[in-house]
């Protein structure tokens, strides 16, 4: 081996997809710090889906890590498993409307910016205001 060889740059690896599954469900579960059969009562009651590889075997990713911490947290905070399917679904209810919102915003504020941009194309028509006070005659009438 020469020394060019111990000096070549190496490609760092690829970072990990959050949604790819790999972790067994021993590791699975002392990550989210439960026990695995806790793992298998959550998946019959449909709380988490793991993938299964060709042979059977469930596959955890990092973001059914991360679910089930969350669904720890509120066991913890005293809720059923009825009351956390329905706050995961309000939690996902929220993130989806937050993020139409954004993009409604998004829309919005391109929307003005184009319009503050042609106000002289003719699009906006100025308004001459007049200020009324009473016993007088409004000046929006006096001649020019």
């Amino acid at each position: 081996m020469d020394d060019a060889d111990d000096n070549t740059a190496r490609e760092p690896a690829p970072l990990r997809s959050r949604t790819r599954a790999v972790y067994v469900i021993s590791v699975a579960a002392e990550l989210a710090g439960m026990h695995p059969q806790t793992l298998r009562i959550y998946e019959r009651r449909g709380l988490v889906n793991p993938a299964r590889t060709q042979g059977g075997n469930r596959r955890y990713s990092d973001a059914d890590i991360a679910l089930l911490r969350r669904i720890s947290e509120l066991t913890d905070a005293g809720l059923n498993l009825e009351g956390i399917r329905r706050v995961m679904a309000l939690e996902d209810d929220n993130a989806r409307l937050r993020a139409e919102l954004d993009r409604a915003r998004d829309i919005a504020k391109h929307a003005i910016n184009a319009a503050e941009r042609s106000q002289g194309g003719g699009d906006l028509v100025p308004l001459r205001q007049a200020v009324a006070v009473f016993g007088q005659r409004p000046s929006i009438f006096d001649e020019r």
